[in-house]
């Protein structure tokens, strides 16, 4: 088995531009093959199945084969926070003419004291490249595995590390050894610089993604880095997926002073960030605002309609990021509840002109790189295929005039609390460990009133319940 799945996993790299296409005329969730473009696909057929080439891939992984190595940037001046070389790991699959390219998250700091803060106190990683390991896996998305990773899985993957601490804005060189660098979107069009000449120069698609500050990190520059590619004379057509990047700038539950990157107000961490970052924003959006208001432009719903790619929205609508930087706290009477349920209204409204998108009611944070990133579901239909879809609708709009797909890539749950839809990832109990669901929990916890919610939501409470439950 071990042996074929080496072949295979050389045919396969090889001849990948007959994998992940639709069947039938109808997009899938089955991963799609087409063996007419394979040598002697008629015994190919006869001895393999799907399932084994997963096995024999997922073998061949075990021994090292499908992880991605460590490259630091030869330009040595585009650096990490500490002045340490900045770089990518990278994953080649031979023959394929798609690239998935993913920016790391991990907050921010936005000034000398959070800063200070952040490199004392948050893994040194996110701040140097001075204990990255030399090879790292990937999962969801840049999971090497056709069974997790039906459509993107022999894509050429790059995983670029985020240790700038600028939303993969900055443009900030480190100007004594005491300070900090901050050159987030520097490093992205280094590395895409020394893609190039690996592949990507001639590929068909490139897709953009990053989660969390990550997520943001592509709504800033996926029209950028499309520019930049244009100009080096490559016309691979460059898509944005932004996970858990979509933030609001309302105001926070509790206002707090600006000490501390987890309690800062967003507007307020981003307005003093930029001018410490020399944050760079898209163009478009910058020509919006003048030079003071242009920190507006970091958050997604203002951006959105000025960008010029075409950008995927994975959001939950009750991030617990944006829950905390907003200082709810855990839901104890009928304001906070108000607020969350208003948080998800607002979240709700701001996604509706977005084409692309995949937001469940669920209170959770970042999906598209774990590895159930399958399991979650609206109206059936997973992340993966609501990803894949938007793709496809995407080659339908270049091709030449035909049926578009029968698929859905624009899934909203508009049911009005955290965890109403039932796929939502379990949250488990803090003092036994336990999975429970959300309204369980909280009535174990905190002793939420459910009658009082039933009744501002005009329901029977028991019909909450189940609602809440099933």
């Amino acid at each position: 088995m071990l042996l074929l799945g080496v072949v295979l996993l050389v045919l396969v790299r090889e001849g990948s531009e007959v994998f992940g296409r639709s069947v039938g005329g109808h997009l899938s969730d089955e991963f799609a093959i087409d063996v007419t473009k394979l040598a002697d696909s008629e015994a190919l057929m006869t001895q393999v199945h799907m399932k084994d080439l997963a096995e024999a891939v997922h073998a061949c992984g075990s021994m090292g084969f499908t992880d991605m190595k460590l490259h630091k940037l030869r330009n040595t001046s585009v650096t990490c926070n500490d002045g340490s070389p900045a770089g990518y790991y990278l994953r080649r699959s031979h023959g394929s003419k798609r690239w998935l390219l993913f920016l790391e998250g991990g907050w921010y700091c936005f000034d000398q004291a959070s800063c200070r803060n952040r490199w004392a106190n948050m893994p040194r990683n996110l701040m140097s490249s001075k204990g990255w390991p030399d090879r790292k896996k990937g999962s969801g998305i840049l999971s090497p595995d056709p069974e997790e990773n039906p459509y993107w899985w022999n894509a050429n993957t790059v995983y670029v590390p985020y240790c700038s601490s600028d939303v993969w804005s900055g443009a900030s060189p480190r100007r004594d050894k005491d300070d900090f660098a901050f050159m987030g979107a520097l490093i992205l069009q280094e590395v895409l610089r020394e893609l190039l000449p690996l592949g990507l120069q001639n590929s068909k698609t490139l897709l953009l993604s990053g989660s969390s500050a990550g997520g943001t990190g592509v709504i800033l520059n996926v029209d950028r880095a499309a520019e930049l590619l244009r100009r080096e004379g490559s016309t691979v057509q460059v898509q944005g997926v932004a996970d858990s990047g979509w933030f609001l700038d309302n105001k926070q539950y509790m206002p707090t002073e600006c000490t501390e990157t987890l309690s800062c107000a967003p507007t307020e961490a981003i307005r003093r960030g930029i001018q410490w970052w020399n944050g760079q924003v898209p163009e478009r959006c910058a020509r919006q605002y003048s030079k003071d208001e242009q920190w507006r432009c970091f958050f997604g719903y203002r951006a959105y309609p000025t960008l010029q790619a075409p950008l995927f929205v994975i959001q939950w609508l009750f991030d617990e990021a944006q829950m905390m930087v907003n200082n709810v706290g855990t839901p104890v009477d009928k304001e906070q509840w108000n607020y969350i349920h208003n948080l998800g209204v607002d979240l709700r409204k701001t996604l509706a002109n977005v084409t692309g998108v995949f937001a469940p009611a669920c209170l959770a944070h970042t999906l598209i790189t774990k590895s159930d990133w399958m399991t979650v579901r609206m109206k059936g239909v997973s992340l993966p295929s609501a990803l894949h879809c938007w793709e496809q609708s995407l080659l339908w709009g270049r091709a030449e005039p035909q049926d578009p797909p029968t698929c859905d890539s624009q899934l909203v749950d508009s049911c009005p609390w955290p965890h109403c839809n039932p796929t939502c990832p379990k949250l488990h109990n803090p003092f036994t460990g336990e999975e429970m669901d959300f309204i369980p929990l909280m009535m174990e916890l905190v002793g939420i009133d459910m009658n009082a919610i039933a009744e501002q939501m005009g329901m029977d409470p028991d019909e909450l319940v189940r609602m809440l439950t099933s």
